[in-house]
């Protein structure tokens, strides 16, 4: 009778470390899972890798979690550079019956958004001539208001504009993990939301939304935060209420809602 083999002793070593390394992944994807589940904010990597067992990748772990959540209810995403567990795209529809309808932004706020996020950083003024029109303040309130945009410093030109930029809020908001994912102009046009010819070499400039301030910008003094909120506060209680149909204001039309070209 054939006697079984005795595996060597080295072998029998390799063969228990690489079981202990896989129980130490394992666990470590458990982990991961537990800290996405958990939290209400996106997690940075390192984050989550101060929790992973010693040997273990946090960056193989996430990728592992984003492989066996892809064609789940959840999905494993990227954005603003961090990571968060979100409802699966084509099943959205199913929690949307039961959630609160969110205000709309206005064409004007949203044509606003735009510019800010290709063109930052930007000052209202060069909104203005961007968009053709003049654009009312309560359309920026708004924008600071949903976390969207922030003021990022103060130009260095006369009058010292402050200059505004895109926040972490709008990429995970519209679920981008940087502002380079921003679609570019083929991709607009392609997608159906260009109906007129683009000119040949026309193009969107490469959007970029690093926190440090540039050569031509100033920071912001300490206390504009406070004086803007104070300003806020005094317009709120003179703007009109809110229509519950469409989340507009049932007020006049601002100037750069509705009037004519000419007019605003």
């Amino acid at each position: 009778m054939t006697q079984p083999a005795i595996p060597h002793p080295a072998m029998r070593a390799v063969t228990e470390a690489n079981d202990e390394a896989e129980r130490r992944f394992a666990h470590g994807v458990r982990v991961a899972e537990a800290l996405l589940f958990a939290s209400k904010e996106p997690l940075a990597g390192e984050d989550i890798a101060r929790m992973m067992p010693v040997g273990v990748e946090a960056e193989a772990v996430l990728g592992e979690l984003e492989r066996l959540y892809r064609q789940r209810g959840v999905n494993l995403v990227r954005v603003a550079g961090k990571w968060m567990i979100r409802t699966a795209p084509d099943l959205g529809y199913l929690l949307a019956k039961d959630s609160e309808e969110p205000k709309k932004l206005t064409r004007a706020a949203l044509e606003t958004l735009a510019i800010i996020a290709y063109h930052q950083p930007v000052t209202r003024a060069e909104i203005e001539d961007l968009r053709g029109v003049s654009t009312n303040k309560g359309t920026l309130d708004t924008l600071l208001e949903a976390g969207f945009v922030r003021m990022r410093g103060r130009r260095r030109t006369p009058g010292r504009p402050v200059t505004f930029g895109t926040t972490e809020t709008f990429l995970i908001q519209f679920g981008l993990d940087r502002i380079g994912d921003l679609p570019g102009l083929e991709e607009i046009a392609g997608a159906g939301l260009v109906d007129v010819q683009i000119p040949a070499g026309l193009g969107l400039p490469l959007p970029s939304d690093d926190a440090a301030l540039r050569s031509d910008e100033d920071p912001l003094e300490p206390d504009l935060f406070d004086l803007m909120a104070e300003e806020r506060l005094d317009a709120l209680a003179e703007e009109a209420p809110l229509d519950p149909l469409d989340g507009e204001a049932s007020g006049p039309i601002p100037p750069d809602e509705g009037a004519p070209h000419g007019e605003r």
